[in-house]
Order: structure tokens, then sequence, then C-alpha cells
């Protein structure tokens, strides 16, 4: 059944006479999830590969929260070592390679540099620092290169490493790494971890789930969600008006909006909430050559990444501020880019300046509370609250993007009591779409697809092949020139690409696909970006059936 069928097949009326559309009459899903952030798409994508069926709503569009906001790694969190979250650095861990094997074209290996001062001191209050400050007085506020190469070897060794190279010492006055570094650092650690992009990882899940048979609605809020008997009546706003959807299970996976769902959507009486922590990132010019990141430490204690980022950018994030107010209204504030320029000008010879700084983007992470101290300080770690007081309720608070195909697994088993005929866990290693092919065959699918498109340049090839995998070749068809792909919106965006993110992962704006599915935003004009709006808007209005 189509969607716009499926939306349209049975007509009802709320109390006050307003036509309200019963989302495919009778039907019954086993799940409905309320968030299109990457761990509602990818519950939706374990479970219905269970054989479980499954609609999914999200207010706007897919990840566009906190889970296109991230610093856009795969990584263990070297620096939760500190706070003894051993389960949970050692299970992200494990999923890099998982990862890295079932999304190739999104994910891929990078090399860390972490430069060593024996000057520097930490105003640190971690479990670790406080042993260290009892066992060693003289040490206190110091990370001792020996702790660290200490927590480098359990990084290397807790999660059965196969892929990726082992960490290394290296001599930054002879390695190319040590460049751009003021001079004082002469000695730095080298070690492994993954970048992802984030907003395409959603993106791809959603997909993926679709094509198993979930339902994806996007511009979709869910306004009301009540149990009856031992179903939960679920009522949504969105493109098609107001929708009466039935489930077995609710999962509440509305990430800084999951306090909000039990409370005024679910309106259940909770003790349980999130904190919501501000993280923001600042993108300037290109500060360095090499394709290393950094890991630097500051002397309050945190760290920042600085990162290769689009080919001709450096990615600097991210900060820890508790973030009061609504979600949607993050942004990276004044004093969180100074902070950010401050702290890696510290490192870097040359200071970065806020001419610099070409762009900045801030999401909000919902963590769970667990009454720490400070932002910082609290847990990282996913929280999983299942409400049975009636038909099911599953609460999802907190996560990492590199853990969240383990969290949709221990979702499942969470509910699996409820629904004995899901079969078992299968997403292990299992390619996204795009991804079939072997995680270090990037350099052979870009060759290959340059061969076949002569008119690509080297750098439209590599970011196709990176955006879209073996899928690249079917956006291009058999295009031997670049006209022959419609309409040129500017930098490498062509008409054809457009409808394929259009009509395969849900895109309906500009933001859409300049902010989220690419980063084309930081190449493209105001003027180009208007006219790819106006041309999305007048596709969408083509497409309509015309009964709308």
């Amino acid at each position: 059944m189509s969607l716009t069928s499926w939306c349209h097949s049975a007509q009802l009326c709320d109390g006050g006479g307003t036509q309200v559309t019963e989302a495919s009459a009778g039907v019954v899903s086993d799940l409905f999830i309320i968030g299109g952030g990457i761990n509602g798409c990818g519950i939706a994508r374990d479970a219905v590969g269970r054989g479980l069926t499954v609609a999914l709503a999200e207010q706007g569009d897919l990840a566009q929260g906190t889970s296109s906001a991230s610093t856009k790694l795969f990584h263990g969190g070297l620096r939760y070592l500190e706070y003894f979250e051993f389960r949970l650095v050692r299970e992200a861990l494990e999923e890099r390679e998982t990862l890295l094997v079932a999304m190739p074209h999104i994910s891929w290996p990078m090399r860390f540099v972490l430069p060593l001062s024996p000057d520097m001191r930490f105003d640190s209050d971690t479990p670790t620092s406080r042993l260290l400050g009892w066992v060693m007085p003289w040490a206190r506020g110091r990370r001792p290169d020996w702790l660290i190469r200490l927590g480098l070897f359990l990084y290397d060794t807790m999660g059965g490493r196969k892929i990726l190279p082992a960490t290394r010492t290296l001599d930054l006055r002879k390695d190319p790494a040590g460049r751009p570094l003021k001079p004082k650092f002469t000695k730095a650690f080298e070690y492994s971890d993954c970048w992802v992009e984030d907003s395409r990882l959603v993106a791809l899940n959603a997909r993926d789930a679709a094509q198993r048979g979930a339902r994806i609605l996007t511009r979709t809020r869910v306004t009301s969600a009540d149990r009856q008997g031992d179903l939960w009546q679920v009522t949504t706003e969105g493109p098609h008006g107001r929708e009466i959807h039935r489930a077995r299970a609710l999962v509440n996976a509305g990430g800084p909006w999951v306090e909000e769902v039990i409370r005024n959507v679910a309106r259940i009486n909770s003790s349980e909430g999130v904190r919501l922590v501000r993280g923001s990132h600042i993108v300037t010019k290109r500060l360095f050559d090499h394709d290393r990141c950094y890991f630097f430490q500051g002397a309050d204690g945190r760290i920042i990444f600085a990162i290769p980022y689009e080919q001709d950018f450096t990615l600097i994030g991210t900060t820890d501020k508790d973030h009061k107010g609504a979600p949607r209204d993050a942004h990276c504030t004044d004093e969180e880019r100074d902070y950010l320029l401050a702290f890696a000008s510290e490192y870097f010879d040359r200071p970065v300046t806020r001419e610099d700084v070409v762009w900045t983007y801030s999401g909000v992470r919902p963590l769970y509370n667990d009454g720490a101290k400070s932002a910082t300080a609290a847990t990282r770690d996913y929280v999983l609250s299942l409400d049975q007081n009636g038909a099911p309720l599953l609460n999802v608070f907190g996560g990492k993007i590199t853990t969240y195909r383990r969290l949709a697994e221990s979702a499942l088993a969470k509910l699996a009591p409820f629904f004995p005929q899901a079969k078992a866990a299968w997403t292990a290693r299992v390619p996204l779409p795009g991804g079939d092919f072997p995680h270090d065959g990037v350099a052979a699918l870009t060759a290959r697809l340059k061969q076949n498109h002569p008119f690509l340049t080297d750098y439209w090839a590599a970011r196709l092949v990176r955006a879209y995998g073996t899928d690249a070749e079917r956006i291009l068809g058999g295009a031997t020139t670049a006209e022959a792909l419609g309409q040129d919106f500017g930098a490498t965006l062509t008409e054809a690409e457009v409808r394929w993110l259009m009509n395969h992962e849900y895109a309906s704006s500009a933001a859409d696909v300049v902010w989220r599915r690419s980063k084309l935003g930081l190449r493209m004009t105001a003027d180009q970006i208007e006219t790819l709006d106006r041309f999305m808007a007048d596709a969408a209005r083509a497409a309509r059936p015309a009964a709308e």
C-alpha cells in the first residue's frame, strides 16, 4: 500500500466534528516510535527486521535535532575511562569496527594525535584524578604520560580491535603532525577512532527500515498518546492532517523532548528526567594539511577535537554547557565560540581567530539526569525505562551515536516479553543502503565511478561515494555529461541527486539537503540555496495526488 493510500484509508470525526484520518483502518502496529533521530530510526530498523510492524513519527526532518549536531565520531570515549565507565567504553569500542563494516561509505578510520606537555595542569575532579591525588599527591592536577598511555592500552585492547591500527608514539619535531603546533609540543600519542556522517546515518537507517516495511512519517508531530485497554492510541498532526494510530507498544525516543513526551503527550507522572547539555562546534578554514585529527587537553580538565572536515575545513568542538532553554533554540554562543578558539590556540602555533570561523552549530544532548555536579561529569550511557502500567511504554534516555545499534538491541530485549514472535538480533555488520562493498573499498569504488562518468571531478566523485556508496551509480544512471543530470544548483549538487534525496531519503527543503543530507551549505551561496528551495517546493507540489 502506498503512503498516500495508507494515510487516507479511513475517515473519522473527533468530538468537535473535525475530520480525522485513521491510519490504515483496523491495522494495529506492534511498535509506534516517537522521534526520528538515531535512536528512533535505529530501533525502527532493528524491530522491523525482526518481523514486527513499526510506525515512526518525527516532528521535523530526520536528524533535525541532536543527531545532526554531534562531533561526528564513532569513538569509545577515551575520557570516559577517567570516570570508570568501562562498560560504556568497551561497548562503544566493540561497535566501531562492527559499524565500519556495515557502512564503509559514511564511516571510516581516523588517526588522532594527542600532544603531551610535562608542564600541563588540569582542573579535573574525576574518580581517576581523585585516586591519583590520593596515591601520588605530588601529581595532583596532572595527567601523567604513563597514565594516558595506560588508558590508550585499554582503549586498544578492550574492544577486540582487528581493523584499526594500534596506538604509537610520535616525535612531533619530525612528524608532519607537529608542524601546525607550538614548538613546546615535542611528543604525542597517536591512536585510532572513526568518523561518521551522523545525519546520513539516521537517513539510511530510516530508509532501510522503510524498505523492510516500516512506516516513516516526517513532519508529523505526536499530539497525544493514550492507553486504551492493551493498546496505545496515538494522535498525530502532519502533512495529511490529524491521524489516529494504534500500537501494542509505544517507544519514546524523543531525544531532548523525551521528558516532554512523558509528561505532556502521554501525560504520565514520572520522577525520571533528562539533563540537557549543549554541545557547540565551530567550523574554520582548513588549519592543517594532513588527514589526522587532534585531541587537545585543556587546563579546565575538558578536551576538544580538531578534525579535518569536508576536505577544505576544520571542525573544532565540543563544549559542555547545561542548556536551560527549548532544545530547538540551541546555538553556539559568542562565549562558546571564543572558548573553542582560545582552547585551540593554546596548541596551534598560529592563533585561531574569529575571522577563521565560517560556520557554527550546536546540539542538545539529552543525558539521563543522574545528579552529576557538572555537565561534563553527567553520564553518557543510555538508560531504558519500561513503564508496564498497561500497554508498554519504553522511554529512551541518553545514548551515544556510536552505540545506537546496541541501544536498539537493548530496547528490543526490554520489549521481547511482549513480542514472543520477534526474531533474534540481526543488525551486526549488515550493510546499510549503499554500504554493500568492502570496508577498504572506497578508492576502488571512486575510481570505477569516475571511469563510468568521466565528467566527474575528483572532489565530486569522492563526495558522491562518501555519501551514497554503491547507490552513487544509481543516482548518476547512464549520464555521460553533467548536463544529463538536470539543473545545476552549484557545488556539484544536481537535480538528479536532489530528486534522489526527495524520493528515497525524505528530504523536502533545501536545509534538509545542504545541512543534513550533505554539508554543501558551506560551499553554496544564499541565492543558490534559495533557488534549490523553490525547486523542491515546486517538485513536491507537482508530485501531490490531484485529489489533494
